[in-house]
């Protein structure tokens, strides 16, 4: 249980704030960002929030008034020397901060970590962590329900739902509960419009997107004796034929679990400098341990992985093999 008297404490106990999340964000980052920044805003406090990565273009709207910076040691290095509490969001590996780890490491100031996902780094001094939460945007709702430290407003409702809605798929995935429901319900009556949140995130694509979903469709392949495993590979050719981001193929690797019998869904995705792969399953398979083998982490149905040394195609068949072994977990 997440000990919301202290983070509420650590609140009020100081005056500055800087806010960050992983490489290439999802809602539930940017929501949760965006979110607390009000939060500590309404409070009085002085927030950054700094991130490795640009927001991606179809969470802009998260943030019209450009609050997030994109981390430039000559400018923020300072801060966070600075800053009285550090807030690491929807992570809990340091690396995941990418370009901002060494600051945010070495800095001597308090260092908070919220967030839902599984198997923790030491790298904070204190954990707001608890895995039954859909996301991280749940935990910073039933923050402010349970401490009434603000009144849960517009501005910061609609941030919320943004991160609520994606992290359970559109209120479809295992952590769906009817606590999760009457959450929701909860926003919603606070005037946010679901519609307009899912037409934002998913249905203002731009046609690069389209474009290389429809290459990594093509790709699919079925894996293993009995076609349990499905698997989509994404090369830097690919992208550089599609104009697309990396951050567009976020959910991409979804798909792959559509296919009748497959338990296990991957995707590989070669970077400028190495390559990741998505983990997905269904039931009660760990993908997270599967991803950990491959230095990654995550949930036990969605979990990822970056490999920052070697070739993708010399890692595949690897990946591949010991996927295999966790289908009979």
């Amino acid at each position: 249980m997440i000990d919301f008297i202290l983070l509420e404490k650590i609140i009020r106990d100081n005056k500055s704030f800087i806010l960050t999340t992983h490489v290439n964000p999802d809602a539930d980052a940017i929501g949760s960002e965006v979110a607390l920044y009000f939060l500590l805003k309404e409070l009085g406090k002085e927030v950054y929030i700094i991130n490795h990565s640009q927001t991606p273009y179809n969470l802009l709207f998260l943030d019209p008034d450009e609050r997030i910076e994109k981390y430039n040691p000559a400018v923020h290095k300072d801060l966070f020397d600075k800053a009285d509490v550090l807030v690491a969001m929807d992570f809990n590996r340091s690396d995941r901060m990418v370009s901002i780890t060494k600051a945010f490491n070495s800095s001597g100031k308090m260092k908070i970590c919220i967030d839902h996902h599984q198997d923790p780094e030491n790298f904070a001094d204190h954990y707001f962590l608890d895995t039954e939460y859909s996301a991280t945007g749940h935990i910073l709702f039933d923050f402010i329900k349970k401490t009434g430290i603000i009144k849960l407003t517009y501005q910061i409702a609609y941030p919320l739902y943004a991160a609520i809605m994606t992290d359970t798929g559109s209120f479809r995935f295992e952590r769906t509960t009817p606590e999760i429901h009457r959450t929701a319900a909860e926003l919603i009556e606070l005037n946010v419009d679901p519609s307009e949140v899912f037409d934002k995130i998913y249905d203002q694509s731009l046609f690069s997107k389209i474009k290389l979903l429809g290459k990594a469709l093509d790709s699919l392949t079925l894996y293993g004796e009995k076609k349990q495993i499905a698997y989509m590979v994404l090369t830097k050719q690919l992208f550089d034929e599609t104009g697309a981001l990396e951050s567009d193929t976020d959910g991409f690797v979804n798909f792959s679990l559509s296919v009748e019998c497959v338990k296990i869904g991957l995707m590989f995705i070669e970077l400028k400098q190495g390559f990741k792969i998505s983990f997905r399953s269904k039931g009660t398979i760990p993908v997270h341990k599967l991803a950990s083998e491959f230095g990654g982490g995550g949930h036990i149905n969605a979990a990822g992985a970056r490999i920052h040394d070697g070739k993708m195609s010399d890692f595949i068949g690897t990946v591949l093999n010991k996927t295999e072994e966790y289908l009979h977990l």
